[in-house]
């Protein structure tokens, strides 16, 4: 049965002040918290080693943390060199290798920006990229990894609610990355009701109509931002951006939706991860509590 799990993206500045010390303590770090989802970071690279991915796995598993991993940033689905998008599909098998290491499922992407291009333009390469990383997943071996293309913060991005959803339409098994900061950042603060948020998970239930509207994948954080879009990762503790997660929550509760949530704010992952946790609790929700 899915539940709506919440976690981290990396770990917060305060794991080390609390005396953990080495990556391996992250489950037991989490469960401090009431966390029960990590995504590992590769943003710079894919530098997990097998061994290593095997022996955090297990320990998460003990304490039934579910794992998912942050591609490498510089995948462009959408590039106008094609070395470079073939060089996506590499990075996508590495980021595969790493989270089934972890014993987790979905690799978090990034799918590139428009460049001198059209959107239309940009968004067909990265629909042909997205058919061949789906092609080479499956020849080796990972057909059972799950793509999650990420909404993204700046404009000039790939990366709008309706791209993220048509990259999830070229295989069933891709489940869209839902980046509520980054969708408010993009938007110039367009997520400020109830009726706002509605809107997101009518448009992703209504072009995907299966559970990848009810068990998606995302990220939040406030994020300030400028007329370009995204500018920095906040904490929750700003006042002056948003989103506020409170009606989102409402929504999954009234809803019944158990998406994996993790927070991505700017040194307060954990402690933020935990608010929104205590919130949906507070909501009666069943089944929220671990």
């Amino acid at each position: 049965m899915s539940e709506l799990r919440f976690g981290t993206a990396g770990i917060a500045d305060d794991f080390e002040e609390l005396g953990y010390r080495t990556a391996f303590q992250v489950p037991e770090y989490l469960c401090s918290y009431g966390l029960n989802a990590f995504e590992y970071q590769c943003g710079r690279g894919v530098r997990l080693t097998e061994k290593n991915g095997q022996k955090l796995g297990a320990l998460g598993a003990e304490k039934g943390i579910r794992f998912s991993v942050h591609a490498p940033y510089y995948i462009s689905m959408s590039s106008m060199e094609e070395p470079k998008r073939v060089g996506s599909v590499r990075y996508l098998l590495e980021s595969a290798a790493a989270v089934r290491s972890l014993g987790g499922r979905r690799i978090i992407f990034h799918s590139g920006s428009c460049g001198k291009q059209s959107r239309e333009e940009a968004l067909a390469k990265a629909l042909d990229t997205m058919r061949l990383a789906i092609e080479a997943l499956d020849e080796k071996g990972f057909s059972d990894i799950v793509p999650c293309p990420e909404t993204m913060g700046k404009i000039n991005q790939l990366g709008t609610l309706s791209e993220v959803l048509a990259l999830c339409g070229v295989d069933r098994r891709i489940v869209p990355c839902i980046d509520f900061g980054h969708l408010n950042a993009r938007t110039l603060g367009g997520l400020a009701s109830k009726a706002d948020f509605a809107a997101v998970l009518d448009e992703m239930a209504d072009t995907l109509g299966d559970d990848r509207a009810k068990n998606f994948h995302v990220h939040f954080s406030k994020i300030q931002y400028t007329q370009g879009g995204e500018k920095c990762h906040l904490t929750f503790a700003d006042t002056e951006y948003g989103p506020n997660f409170e009606p989102f929550f409402e929504l999954c509760y009234e809803r019944g939706l158990t998406p994996t949530v993790i927070c991505e704010s700017a040194g307060t992952q954990a402690v933020d991860a935990q608010a929104m946790k205590l919130y949906y609790e507070s909501l009666g929700a069943p089944g929220a509590k671990k």
